[in-house]
């Protein structure tokens, strides 16, 4: 009967303590970034919908006029209307941005989102 019981706890499978603990620390880990990353994706969406709002306006100035005032509609604070790229190709604007984002994780290390769009 001894080597039965040896021979089925040999054959347990399981998460210590520890190796739950540590799971759970991982997990709360890419819990918070994923947190702190949300937002800075809506604002990349929603700077993507004023620089298509911008491209229908008649001028350069005319288009990052109205990239500003549909960027503070949407809430976008890292671009403003002078730091996009307005060209006039044609009798058509073209509206383009780059830019970066940082997330503090810890210490010295930083997560950086680089965010580019452009209207066709």
């Amino acid at each position: 009967m001894k080597m039965h019981r040896t021979a089925s706890r040999s054959r347990q499978r399981g998460l210590s303590f520890l190796g739950l603990v540590f799971l759970a620390v991982l997990a709360l880990m890419a819990l918070a970034i994923v947190v702190r990353s949300v937002p800075i994706f809506l604002e990349y969406a929603s700077a993507k919908k004023a620089i298509q709002k911008a491209k229908d306006g008649i001028s350069v100035a005319d288009a990052r006029e109205t990239f500003d005032r549909a960027a503070a509609i949407g809430d976008v604070h890292s671009i403003k209307g002078s730091d996009l790229e307005v060209s006039k190709q044609g009798d058509k604007i073209a509206v383009s941005f780059k830019y970066s984002r940082e997330i503090h994780l810890f210490g010295p290390a930083y997560l950086t989102y680089r965010f580019e769009a452009q209207t066709e």
